[in-house]
C-alpha cells in the first residue's frame, strides 16, 4: 500500500483567467466608444455666425476663383436648400474671448452668410497649424470632368431634367450642359479627352464648337500626337478657322506692316479688264465698323460678348474674359456694357 494513501485529494488545476485581447481586461469597450462620442459631439457647436472671423492668414487669396461672388452664391444656394453638411472647422480666437476664427471652411462661412443662415455648424479644432489649411486645399480634388458627366448620365436616366440637377447641385444650368456634352463627344475629341490630353471642360466645348464647322480641319490637328492642347493653341486653332481661306484687303500684313491693296500698289497693281492701268482700291468708310466687338465688365473683370455661341436659355450669353480667356455663360443683366470697339 502506497505511503500517500493519508494525502487529501489533490484539487483540479485552476487555470487563471486571462485578460481579453489589447490587454482592456474587463473593461466594456462600450464605454470607451460612448466617451469618444461624448468627446465628439463636445467638440461640435452650432455657432453664430457673429462670433466667426475670417482668417487674415488665408492662403487663399481674395482673387482666387473659389471666391468669385457666383461661386458664393452657388454654393449659398445649396447651403439654403440643404444646410451645411460638412461642418466648418474653428479654433478659439485667443484676442477675443468668445469668439472663434476659421480653420478650414471660409466659403461654407461665406455661403452661409449670402443665405441669410444666422448660425453654422463648426467643430472646434484648437490643435491647429497654418499648413493644415494648404494641405486641405492641396488635396480636395473633387470629382473629375468624366466623373461629373457619368453623374449627370444617371440623374436624367432616373428623370431628372438638366435644369432640377443644376438646382439639386447649386450650379448654373450652363455648367451642367458644359458637362452633359461629354456624353457624346466625336470619336477624335473622346479619344483626345479619355487619353488625358485634355483635362479643361473648356477646351473640350472649345474643340466641340469648332468640329461642328469643320471636323475634318479639327481632326487632322488633333491627329498631331505631338500638338500641345492648351487655351492659347485652341485659341490660336479657332481664330485659323473662323478667318477662311480669304483675307481682308484692308487687313495689316505683320511682315511689312502695309495693307494687302498698298502691297498691290507698290508692286505695280492688277490689270484692268482691258485698259492694263492699275486697279484703284476702294477707300474703306471712316463710319463703319468692319467688325464690332462689345466690351461688358462682370464682377470687376473685363469681358467681350461672344455674339456666336448660342446661349442655353433665353436671358443668359456667352462671354469671354479679356485677361484670362476664359469663356463662360451668364446673365444678361450682370453684364454692363462698357465699350464698343473695332477688332
Amino acid at each position: 500500500m502506497s505511503a500517500n494513501t493519508d494525502k487529501k485529494p489533490q484539487e483540479a488545476a485552476v487555470t487563471p483567467k486571462k485578460p481579453s485581447g489589447m490587454g482592456l481586461g474587463g473593461m466594456k469597450l462600450s464605454g470607451l466608444l460612448k466617451t469618444q462620442a461624448a468627446t465628439e459631439e463636445s467638440a461640435l457647436k452650432e455657432l453664430d455666425l457673429t462670433l466667426i472671423d475670417e482668417d487674415p492668414h488665408q492662403p487663399r487669396l481674395e482673387d482666387n476663383p473659389g471666391f468669385r461672388p457666383e461661386m458664393i452664391a452657388e454654393i449659398g444656394a445649396t447651403i439654403k436648400a440643404r444646410g451645411v453638411k460638412q461642418p466648418i472647422s474653428v479654433r478659439e480666437n485667443p484676442d477675443k474671448p468668445g469668439h472663434y476664427i476659421i480653420n478650414d471652411g471660409a466659403r461654407r462661412y461665406r455661403g452661409s452668410k449670402w443665405a441669410h443662415k444666422t448660425t453654422v455648424r463648426a467643430i472646434v479644432d484648437n490643435d491647429f497649424v497654418p499648413d493644415d489649411q494648404v494641405v486641405a486645399n492641396i488635396q480636395r480634388e473633387g470629382h473629375t470632368a468624366r466623373e461629373i458627366a457619368k453623374l449627370i448620365a444617371q440623374r436624367m436616366a432616373s428623370g431628372m431634367k438638366k435644369g432640377e440637377i443644376a438646382k439639386r447641385w447649386g450650379k448654373s444650368p450652363a455648367y451642367i450642359t458644359q458637362y452633359a456634352a461629354l456624353l457624346d463627344l466625336p470619336p477624335v475629341i473622346a479619344q483626345a479627352f479619355d487619353s488625358g490630353r485634355i483635362a479643361d471642360i473648356t477646351l473640350v466645348n472649345e474643340l466641340l464648337t469648332a468640329h461642328k464647322a469643320k471636323p475634318q480641319e479639327v481632326a487632322d490637328w488633333l491627329a498631331d500626337e505631338n500638338q500641345e492642347i492648351t487655351r492659347g493653341s485652341v485659341k490660336l486653332l479657332r481664330e485659323f478657322l473662323d478667318e477662311g481661306t480669304e483675307r481682308d484687303p484692308h487687313t495689316i500684313d505683320a511682315f511689312n506692316g502695309k495693307t494687302d491693296a498698298e502691297h498691290d500698289d507698290d508692286e505695280g497693281g492688277e490689270e484692268g479688264a482691258g485698259d492694263g492701268g492699275k486697279k484703284t482700291p476702294k477707300e474703306a468708310d471712316p463710319t463703319k465698323i468692319k467688325k464690332a466687338i462689345v466690351q461688358v465688365e462682370i464682377n470687376g473683370d473685363l469681358c467681350r460678348l461672344i455674339q456666336t455661341k448660342r446661349p442655353t436659355e433665353t436671358g443668359l450669353a456667352w462671354f469671354k474674359n479679356e485677361i484670362s480667356g476664359e469663356e463662360f455663360e451668364a446673365d444678361l443683366t450682370t453684364a454692363k456694357m462698357v465699350a464698343l470697339v473695332e477688332g
